[in-house]
């Protein structure tokens, strides 16, 4: 147990019983002070950043009856001046200035501020970060504005599928129960009807500020570099003027569906092209039980894909090519447990088979009990992950503990529910029997709706059918469907025992060129820093015929598709034991990374391998993937406007880049001959870069990268051979002469998109020490005052950004905009004017503070 001292000022509990990974070298430390604000220390000696996050017990749930989205505009209006730093937006620019982010985000029941910053910088950027919560100003000059951006925020959701069902999933609920509001906000529910009724947004808002936000109901994350001792100390001096009203956290009993929610069949039409099926039950929040785990047990039986499991049926059959089993949208109130299946064209057309094999599973393990060897299964898997995880970063870090203070016990701030530890069947069957055709709901997406639907969704016109269905109807399904033979999991064999670190002499700070063949290169760095049982492996395949045409880069397309899905069923135990892997096409032919776990990573790679060396073109998964794959071109044009202007600027500057639609055109003739004929050909000259770092020696790198060249390159009768010298060709990249600008118009894909988007890049410099710092040290400068120019003053659009750009070592810098107010011909003008502003203040800026920044 930890020994409190308590004195007048602040409460302080040693930290010694919060639970940490083993691993785990920071310091941590729980106080309460004076205003009842609960804080958590961490103090890291080897970070370069620091790191806050505040935590505040109300969310949208909360917004007032006819001002929708308030909670959430409310944390726009908190960044933009406080009574002690009154200068507009200038929090934001302290933190860009000093190599910091921030950001926030509204939930249902939590709003969410955080920022990180140079550990140099950080005392001042905390003092102005708790000035959120003491004296925000929250000025009338700036409410229509940030109104604005609000809206322009939620104008880019409005064409968004995951936006859009999830709102029509809140729609058909209970009306008097928060969970069915619409909590973004738009210009209509923050302007035009609180003043149709005379309501002044902003005395609302700092109502809502003034009723919510006090210090009991906050909890606050601090991640520093110095000592806990020092820390406290700031911490006391900066946040013990937040007033403490003595509110309650606000609660939200009872469930957001009846049964006339229930037992519903929604037919609804996507943006995107494709069919979706996904089955809700509510449950028992798992929260309640969160050390047994019975959802993520359930979840992982249901979301099973490998041999014997309802995916891998599924797949055989051509009627999925994706399935999500897991626990959502949870409060300590309520739960929900969903199943998504991606379907395919002929799943469509069987969606009640799929339903009725997904019930026969679910009666399945109902009968079957609930087996302990899968429960320590799963309990050791969490484990190994919760005390091997690597350090993320403190921003992130801090994020994610602030709002587990609010639900978990001291101990668990760093575990939250990730750590099952007690088997308790009872809990498991409890919510196994809550899945069931009496507690349903169930959702099918498919553009084939279109014009069958008789309702819309009123916040993003989301068109739906809704009919009731009886538990007689599912059950004459799952009598109905075909007979497969659904199993349990197999003991999985890729769960780490070994977490022993092995002993490096050299201490390389670099990367070291280990092994060179005519083959392969190796590069190899052993872990010297971090000390984690891990390894990162990746294998760069240059294939020069991948990118030759669009004609290759689809064929490229579907031969890393199907080697995915081949390797699914087996790398599947792999994935859920902490050991990732993917395969993806890259610049000059595709690459292929492990990460994870260092002890079973080399058996997981020469199955990958062995499959390469194998491939084989089947017909059935042929088809499958050319459907996915066909369709993931087709909602290309619905893309985000603003990713649609960049993939064009990649184009534009990129050799070997094709336009999608050309890509797209060869594909509609492309069979199983073409890719059987194909691939002998992608590989018959490769020449592989592998990278190695981690927890694993050079003789064990060296040997990975044999074996790697024994099974394709050094056989009788070899897949690959090696390139030849003319064949290691140099990525190029368009050359934009020095005082000339070029103007790329396209016409947007989407007509019912209102976004138009701008990418204005500056080609600047070919890769070279001293340039990339000035670009840098630009980019520093430049990207606040073009957020707040653009965005903030002008409102452009929620969209706003200046990033620097690499393509293949030529930098530059680009500003991209999405707007749905102005055209990209104002917006290019506005960026114009922004850049001569900029250019006079880097000529006016003073020696103190370019050395500050």
């Amino acid at each position: 147990m930890a020994v409190g001292t308590e004195t007048t000022t602040v409460t302080v509990d040693r930290g010694d019983e919060i639970l940490k990974p083993r691993t785990d070298k920071r310091d941590y430390r729980r106080i309460l002070l004076k205003n009842s604000l609960e804080v958590l220390l961490i103090s890291d000696p080897e970070t370069d950043k620091c790191a806050a996050s505040m935590n505040v017990s109300v969310g949208s749930f909360s917004d007032p009856d006819g001002l929708e989205g308030l909670a959430h505009f409310l944390e726009h209006m908190l960044f933009y001046a406080s009574e002690k730093y009154p200068e507009e937006d200038s929090y934001s620019k302290y933190i860009t200035e000093h190599g910091g982010s921030t950001n926030a985000y509204t939930a249902s029941e939590y709003t969410n501020y955080h920022f990180d910053i140079n550990t140099d910088s950080f005392d001042e950027a905390l003092d102005r970060f708790a000035q959120f919560f003491i004296k925000p100003l929250m000025s009338a000059d700036a409410t229509m504005r940030e109104i604005k951006a609000v809206d322009s925020e939620n104008q880019k959701n409005l064409l968004s599928d995951p936006w859009r069902m999830h709102q029509l999933k809140k729609h058909l609920s209970r009306e008097n129960h928060p969970y069915h509001k619409f909590n973004t906000g738009n210009m209509d529910t923050l302007h035009v009807r609180p003043e149709s009724k005379g309501i002044d947004t902003r005395s609302e808002l700092i109502k809502f500020y003034d009723e919510y936000y006090s210090a009991n109901i906050m909890h606050l994350v601090v991640y520093g570099k110095e000592s806990l001792d020092k820390t406290q100390g700031l911490v006391e001096e900066l946040f013990q003027e937040i007033p403490n009203t003595n509110k309650d956290i606000p609660r939200f009993p009872g469930q957001p569906c009846t049964p006339d929610h229930l037992q519903v069949l929604v037919k609804a039409v996507p943006i995107r092209q494709g069919h979706k099926l996904t089955v809700y039950w509510p449950i028992t929040p798992s929260i309640h039980h969160y050390e047994e785990a019975p959802a993520r047990y359930i979840s992982r039986l249901l979301g099973h894909e490998g041999e014997g499991s309802l995916f891998h049926a599924l797949k055989i059959l051509g009627w999925a090519t994706g399935l999500y089993a897991g626990e959502a949208d949870w409060t300590t109130e309520y739960s929900f447990f969903n199943v998504t299946i991606n379907l395919t064209d002929a799943g469509h057309e069987h969606m009640e088979d799929i339903l009725g094999l997904l019930f026969r599973q679910i009666k399945h393990l109902q009968q079957s009990g609930v087996s302990q060897w899968i429960f320590d299964e799963l309990s050791a898997i969490c484990e190994a992950e919760f005390h091997y995880q690597a350090k993320i970063h403190p921003i992130s870090y801090a994020t994610r503990i602030s709002p587990k203070m609010t639900i978990y016990p001291r101990e668990h701030w760093l575990v939250g529910s990730s750590l099952p530890t007690k088997f308790n069947p009872a809990s498991v069957e409890k919510v196994l029997n809550e899945l069931s055709p009496n507690n349903v709901r169930i959702f099918w997406e498919s553009n084939k709706f279109e014009g069958q639907t008789d309702k819309v969704e009123p916040w993003y016109n989301t068109a739906y059918s809704l009919e009731k269905i009886t538990k007689l109807t599912i059950q004459e399904w799952v009598q109905s469907a075909l007979y497969v033979n659904l199993l349990l999991p197999t003991p999985n064999v890729f769960i780490p025992t070994d977490f022993s670190l092995k002993v490096f002499k050299d201490k390389d700070t670099f990367p070291v060129l280990l092994r060179e063949t005519s083959f392969s290169r190796l590069w190899y760095k052993p872990d010297t820093k971090f000390f984690k049982p891990k390894a990162y492996v990746k294998m760069d395949f240059n294939c020069p015929l991948a990118v030759t045409s669009p004609v290759a880069v689809v064929l490229s397309n579907f031969f890393v598709w199907l080697l995915v899905d081949y390797l699914n069923e087996y790398a599947y135990y792999a994935r859920i034991a902490g050991l990732q892997y993917g395969i993806s096409l890259s610049d000059n032919g595709f690459e292929l990374y492990l990460v994870g776990f260092n002890h079973k990573l080399r058996v997981l790679l020469e199955a990958v391998i062995q499959k390469i060396a194998k491939f084989q073109v089947k017909p059935d998964r042929f088809s499958v993937i050319k459907e996915t794959v066909t369709k993931a071109y087709q909602n290309h044009k619905f893309g985000q406007p603003y990713h649609q202007a960049m993939s064009y600027c990649s184009m534009v500057l990129q050799d070997h880049s094709w336009p999608w639609t050309e890509e797209l055109d060869a594909l509609t003739y492309l069979e199983v001959e073409d890719l059987a004929k194909f691939v002998p050909m992608l590989l018959s000259r490769t020449f592989v870069e592998c990278y190695i770092a981690g927890n694993v020696e050079k003789s064990e790198a060296e040997s990975m990268v044999k074996h790697v060249e024994d099974v394709l390159f050094n056989d009788p009768k070899p897949i690959c051979r090696p390139l030849f010298p003319s064949q290691f060709l140099t990525n190029r990249v368009t050359d934009l002469k020095t005082g000339m600008k070029y103007f790329y118009h396209q016409q947007g894909t989407n007509p019912n998109d209102e976004n138009s988007a701008l990418v204005h890049y500056i080609q600047v410099h070919q890769d070279e020490f001293s340039m990339n710092i000035k670009l840098q040290m630009f980019k520093l400068i430049a990207k606040q005052a073009t957020f707040h120019q653009l965005r903030t003053v002008e409102q452009l659009g929620y969209i706003t950004s200046l990033s620097q750009r690499n393509d293949s070592r030529v930098y530059g810098v680009q500003f991209i905009i999405q707007s749905s107010v102005k055209g990209p011909g104002h917006i290019d003008m506005r960026v114009e004017s922004l850049l001569k502003d900029l250019e006079s203040k880097l000529y006016n800026i003073s020696d103190e503070e370019f050395k500050v920044r």
